[in-house]
């Protein structure tokens, strides 16, 4: 008898194809890679990858890591920036938990990413959404919210952003860090996709802004190797690290992944995190083209998207009178599913939108699933 547990990521029936799940599909999670980098850590002359570890995350790895964002960004990274963390959802809870009480306020992009709401809802925080336009969060509309709100937090994706796919311009980091030390809130980064760029570098990361101790920038391995390794980092001042490394559980428990982290280590020792890195760069941005092509040929005028630069989403919208709630019924019968534009809504607005995922599957199943979509379409309508 198989036990069978219920994912929110990812739980899809056999033969359907689903637009929602936001991960990486069987067919590129890159096992020989682990494989190889596995056998080279345990081939070592200690085991220390099953020790405690200390509560910031092994030094070396964290000069390995450092090393590996400091060729990526072009800037140099400090390898006593970064803290360990069990991905970017725990390091979050992490941060909103230590830094904040109930009824304190965070400002959200208006769409954001639907599974961070819950973690700031849970902490009893006041969800406030701003608007974002091409160039992500818009400035203006945070200055006049700032003579409303006292915020704790302001919460942004930054670049190819969940879902909208945009990147937030060099100019607006520069205005939003300097409003955060006048206005004395923190600026949550969650920059997971930062190295998820498929056409022209974006604007350095807030990784690199950090002097402040404003700033918490947040990363994953969950998007550029795989997310069952549970390893992501936080990089901020030495204060705020500093508490955060005092926080109990991290204070009892060393460091929050020691034993994944040896392993990513070894890969970016053997220099595999960096090939598979441009592995996947390529194969996303294949599917990506293959996306926005089916849904010009299949669902042409009723749609309008911007075309993805980077991560792993495009945002699409229809009609204004739309609700694209209203069409996941049709279109399940037709053995496709997506995520309807709410989900990503502060206030339960959005609801002409959907947010397609072009990371899960191949080439030939996002068209596929692209005609099975319009075929629902079609039936909703008549």
């Amino acid at each position: 008898m198989t036990f069978t547990l219920r994912s929110t990521q990812i739980e899809v029936p056999e033969g359907m194809i689903d637009f929602g799940v936001g991960q990486p599909g069987p067919s590129t999670l890159p096992g020989a890679i682990i494989q190889q980098a596995m056998a080279h850590r345990a081939a070592q002359e200690d085991a220390l990858y099953l020790s405690y570890g200390p509560e910031q995350g092994d030094g070396q790895f964290l000069e390995c890591l450092a090393d590996f964002l400091s060729n990526e960004y072009g800037l140099p990274v400090a390898p006593t920036s970064l803290m360990v963390s069990g991905g970017a959802s725990q390091a979050l809870d992490l941060i909103v938990s230590y830094f904040s009480q109930p009824g304190d306020t965070i400002f959200v992009e208006e769409p954001t990413y639907f599974l961070a709401l819950p973690i700031f809802r849970e902490r009893g925080l006041n969800v406030v959404g701003l608007p974002m336009d091409e160039g992500g969060l818009i400035i203006e509309a945070l200055e006049e919210a700032l003579k409303e709100h006292s915020p704790r937090f302001v919460y942004t994706i930054p670049v190819h952003h969940n879902p909208s796919s945009v990147t937030l311009s060099a100019e607006r980091r520069q205005k939003l860090v300097r409003l955060s030390e006048i206005h004395n809130f923190y600026i949550l980064a969650d920059e997971v996709y930062q190295l998820l760029t498929y056409t022209s570098a974006p604007p350095i990361p807030f990784g690199t802004m950090i002097e402040s101790e404003r700033v918490f920038s947040l990363g994953s391995f969950s998007k550029i190797l795989g997310p069952g390794l549970r390893l992501g980092w936080i990089q901020a001042g030495p204060t705020l690290l500093e508490q955060l490394m005092n926080v109990g559980f991290v204070f009892s428990g060393g460091s929050l992944n020691q034993f994944s982290s040896h392993i990513v280590r070894s890969a970016l020792e053997l220099g595999l995190q960096q090939q598979f890195l441009t592995t996947i760069r390529q194969t996303y941005r294949d599917r990506s083209d293959a996306l926005c092509q089916a849904i010009r040929e299949h669902l042409g005028e009723t749609v309008s998207f911007r075309t993805p630069t980077g991560g792993y989403f495009l945002w699409a919208k229809f009609p204004q009178e739309a609700n694209t709630s209203d069409w996941l019924r049709a279109a399940a019968e037709h053995q496709v599913r997506f995520q309807p534009g709410i989900n990503f809504s502060s206030d339960s607005e959005l609801k002409n939108y959907m947010r397609f995922c072009f990371a899960h599957y191949t080439r030939e199943e996002l068209v596929e699933g692209v005609k099975r979509l319009a075929a629902a379409l079609k039936t909703n309508r008549n």
